[in-house]
């Protein structure tokens, strides 16, 4: 008996069946057995049995449609591209849940590339998804600086481009949720960690904080204000921020951050100083990441609706690239934070010490 070359063997179980041959093999016409495999053979009134034979016999003979192919025929690859600027715990990979929520019940296929705030990734990243044939592009926290050809939604981009609709968050409405929290509680004494330069919430976001703090009666003190510079991942700018508060020794009761992860650096810090959080200084944070509930205190903090926002991108994204441009969005959209208070938040020291209640500040919203 003489057997096959196991290479030759493997090379026949691995062939695969070109469209022609499979239609040959069941008697019926290519266009037929097209239909089938593309998922439109309801349109077209194929019976269920000719669905079921097409199939069984696609998986026999190791038939696979060519995506690309389809794609160019169609003129629509059902691909996006989603740039974020890193993924790991934190905002961006919340955003993300809820894009891919929609994305994959809407049959769409997506690339996601991270440029970890280098500039020269930012500025290649959208040609290079471009040349993977994206019908639009999610841009999370990250500034693109051009109008593209395809449509664009940003969140928290805060770009002004014909292609690109804005989700945005209503920083003023968020700022006014912890402030006026530290307020109810007595403190006066404020410190603020502002978000790194290169963040696009950056800006709005202390605009706000400066517009409420002036509304409400909260002094910002230039020497209590300082910013998230470190770019590595995790607490790790939080703790060198908190580390500068410190050693300007400008005396503090609440620390407002501007994402969790540095806030809980910050409490990682006062505590490795001997402060204890909240009943010496109270520490309210931004985002409500998974790990804000169960970090040591629980922490109180602004909630950004991350995975609506990234279900809401998803959404308007897919009806722009399904509608004419006269008919996309012509503004932003807007969503509203939450506030969660937990146990990283407390009266004010000097209150305690007198065994005084905090003075209520009745908001108008």
């Amino acid at each position: 008996m003489i057997s096959k070359p196991r290479n030759e063997s493997r090379s026949k179980a691995s062939a695969k069946a070109s469209l022609k041959e499979l239609a040959l093999h069941l008697g019926l016409s290519q266009t037929t057995v097209s239909r089938v495999i593309n998922g439109s053979a309801g349109a077209y009134r194929i019976s269920a049995a000719t669905q079921e034979r097409v199939k069984a016999a696609a998986a026999k003979l190791n038939y696979r449609a060519s995506t690309l192919a389809r794609s160019l025929r169609s003129k629509q690859s059902k691909t996006v591209g989603v740039i974020v600027p890193e993924i790991s715990e934190g905002y961006s990979t919340g955003v993300l849940s809820g894009i891919e929520d929609v994305l994959l019940v809407s049959g769409f296929f997506y690339f996601v590339v991270s440029h970890r705030h280098q500039p020269e990734l930012l500025r290649e990243y959208p040609s290079l998804l471009l040349s993977r044939e994206v019908e639009g592009i999610i841009a999370v926290d990250s500034a693109l600086g051009e109008d593209l050809p395809v449509p664009v939604v940003a969140v928290s981009g805060h770009s002004r481009c014909k292609s690109m609709v804005n989700i945005e968050l209503d920083q003023v409405l968020a700022a006014r949720y912890a402030l006026e929290h530290l307020q109810h509680l007595g403190h006066k004494d404020v410190a603020f960690i502002k978000g790194q330069s290169y963040s696009s919430d950056t800006r709005s976001r202390w605009r706000a904080i400066c517009k409420v703090a002036a509304d409400i009666g909260i002094a910002i003190n230039p020497h209590l204000v300082v910013q998230l510079e470190d770019p590595g991942l995790g607490t790790a700018p939080g703790r060198a921020a908190t580390v500068k508060l410190l050693e300007r020794n400008v005396p503090f009761t609440a620390i407002f951050a501007f994402n969790d992860l540095a806030a809980i650096g910050a409490i990682t810090v006062l505590r490795e100083a001997g402060i204890d959080v909240p009943s010496q200084v109270s520490v309210v944070g931004f985002d409500d990441i998974l790990s804000a509930a169960t970090n040591n205190p629980a922490l109180t903090t602004v909630r950004q609706p991350m995975q609506e926002m990234g279900r809401v991108a998803a959404t308007t994204l897919l009806q722009m690239i399904r509608s004419e441009e006269a008919n996309w969005p012509k503004q932003g959209i807007h969503v509203l934070p939450t506030f969660v208070e937990r146990q990283s938040t407390a009266i004010a020291p000097h209150l305690r010490k007198k065994g005084l209640e905090p003075v209520v500040f009745r908001s108008a919203l």
